[in-house]
């Protein structure tokens, strides 16, 4: 930056290559994007929100408040369910110097601008049919955002039932009562996102237990 404080690192490690974004701080500075030559990648709002997740198979826009603006599929990814959802192009800014653009899979480049000189990376990738059969599973969301969704509903459930529990104060209808369809529905999308999203089986049986308690 303009400062002299570092603003993109390149790392490699063996044979892959890491892009990171750091905000314009001359210590502990934030990460505002990470972008991964496997496909993996991230962007943060200057709050440290989820802005934009990608994988090899597509990506979401997410607001501030991490509700799903939007979400592509890319056109070489298989996808297990769904349809495909081609990509709008996106134009980002991480701060006043640094900005995003991802038209594709493979041209994704961060633009970096100051004292009338500019710099782009290219960090997309490509993943190549014969890799098709290797490829992970679907992650639209990291662990914390599973975890706040699962609390979320858990704390809606509990919500509707003391709501319930005031309406119907003997405790033989209690048990009749049933959550409205909606959180089942909720509950049920939750349960499929720890079926398909790369997540650690500790941390799956953890959201289970509590969307299921």
């Amino acid at each position: 930056y303009p400062s002299g404080n570092l603003a993109i690192i390149v790392v490699r490690e063996k044979k892959r290559l890491t892009c990171i974004v750091q905000e314009d701080k001359p210590s502990n500075a934030e990460i505002q994007a990470v972008f991964k030559s496997n496909g993996r990648s991230t962007c943060y709002y200057p709050n440290g929100a989820v802005w934009i997740n990608m994988s090899i198979q597509g990506g979401q826009y997410l607001d501030q408040e991490g509700s799903r603006v939007r979400r592509w599929t890319w056109p070489n990814s298989i996808m297990s369910s769904g349809p495909h959802v081609p990509l709008s192009p996106i134009f980002i800014s991480l701060n006043r110097h640094v900005g995003v653009r991802i038209l594709g899979q493979d041209k994704i480049t961060v633009s970096f601008l100051a004292m009338g000189q500019q710099a782009k990376f290219n960090v997309g990738t490509k993943v190549q049919v014969s890799d098709v059969g290797q490829l992970p599973p679907l992650t639209w969301l990291g662990e914390d955002e599973l975890l706040l969704l699962a609390f979320r509903v858990r704390i809606l459930r509990l919500c509707d039932r003391l709501h319930g529990c005031l309406n119907f104060p003997s405790n033989e209808q209690w048990d009749k009562i049933k959550p409205p369809a909606y959180l089942i529905t909720q509950t049920l999308k939750i349960l499929q996102l720890c079926t398909t999203s790369d997540i650690s089986d500790e941390l799956r049986s953890s959201v289970r237990a509590i969307v299921n308690a």
